[in-house]
């Protein structure tokens, strides 16, 4: 299975978007998916539904954080940006409400039911696919 299919799977399992994303890659740096959904947990829906920045944008940020073996940011960061214009470039934006647009999200409160109709109005689950691909093709180049 794909890293892609991966986090698809993972987020139509009941994760949110960020950990979605992030669970897919984390066990590839001794991340076991409890301690993994645990970090991101709070990132889903825009961070904590306050559909600011995509979980799936921040989810891929904490990947290639992993992956840059850093923790200086001036090394981190080009790698997180060069993820963010591929995201926008596809998709327009990186805001969780601007990217649902449309499909009545709202901010706060408990996340809605996870059922057929949710998954067929909302661009979620493509997102989810998305990050994880973007992800995956940056790390090639870079291994």
């Amino acid at each position: 299975m794909t890293k892609p299919e991966k986090a698809v799977e993972l987020f139509k399992s009941g994760l949110n978007c960020s950990q979605a994303v992030f669970c897919a890659f984390a066990e590839d740096y001794g991340i076991d998916i409890e301690t993994a959904k645990r970090i991101a947990v709070g990132l889903g829906g825009g961070v904590g539904r306050s559909r600011e920045v995509c979980g799936t944008v921040t989810g891929a940020a904490l990947v290639l954080g992993l992956a840059g073996g850093t923790s200086v940011p001036k090394e981190s960061y080009p790698v997180v940006q060069d993820f963010i214009e591929r995201f926008r470039k596809e998709c327009g934006s990186i805001v969780c409400r601007e990217l649902l647009a449309g499909v009545g999200a709202t901010t706060g409160g408990a996340p809605e039911p996870r059922t057929e109709e949710y998954y067929r109005k909302r661009p979620c689950a493509e997102l989810v696919r998305l990050s994880a691909s973007i992800v995956a093709e940056m790390l090639s180049v870079r291994q």
